[in-house]
């Protein structure tokens, strides 16, 4: 890979990026909502499902439009690697900034709110977790916002290297003379 090749894939793993943390951003918010609402917990859901197809969808555009149909393995997952990083950081932003200015123990109240009900209760006892309940209530309460954003951008960064093998895979395009 050239160098104006390497800086190419890494203009458009930014901007590909951004828009991945985009979509995480809405899950991530549909998230906390489905803490209240079925609907959004599913629609998070989905959302986060859709993940790889959206990564997959953004290295097409990639492949046709910047490598004019041709794309190797190893640029494929170079890039997908790039888009998780892009994506994971901002979003880790924003998870910061929601959990340092906005939460103010909305998280851990509703938390705390399930797993006092009655139903919260009897799964706590038949998973035999009753009394760590509150150990983990006052484990997350005691979490600083940098600590959930460094915990997800972790594990976005860990999940770019692990669905980039089959994305990679799968959106590879050889030409002609190389089949």
């Amino acid at each position: 890979m050239t160098a104006p090749e390497y800086i190419q894939l890494k203009a458009y793993a930014r901007q590909d990026g951004f828009f991945l943390a985009l979509l995480w951003i809405a899950c991530f918010a549909g998230y906390i909502m489905g803490l209240t609402s079925q609907f959004m917990a599913v629609a998070s859901l989905l959302m986060v499902i859709t993940t790889p197809f959206f990564v997959a969808s953004r290295l097409k555009k990639f492949r046709d439009e910047g490598r004019e149909g041709i794309i190797s393995f190893a640029r494929s997952y170079a890039y997908t690697i790039f888009v998780f990083f892009y994506g994971a950081v901002l979003l880790a932003v924003a998870q910061y900034l929601y959990f340092a200015y906005m939460d103010n123990g909305y998280l851990v109240s509703m938390f705390s709110k399930m797993l006092t009900s009655d139903e919260g209760k009897m799964l706590m006892e038949q998973l035999g977790m009753a009394q760590g309940a509150d150990e983990y209530l006052a484990e997350m309460a005691a979490t600083r916002p940098i600590d959930y954003a460094l915990n997800i951008l972790t594990v976005n960064i860990s999940l770019g290297f692990i669905l980039g093998v089959p994305i990679g895979l799968i959106m590879q395009r050889r030409s002609a003379e190389q089949k």
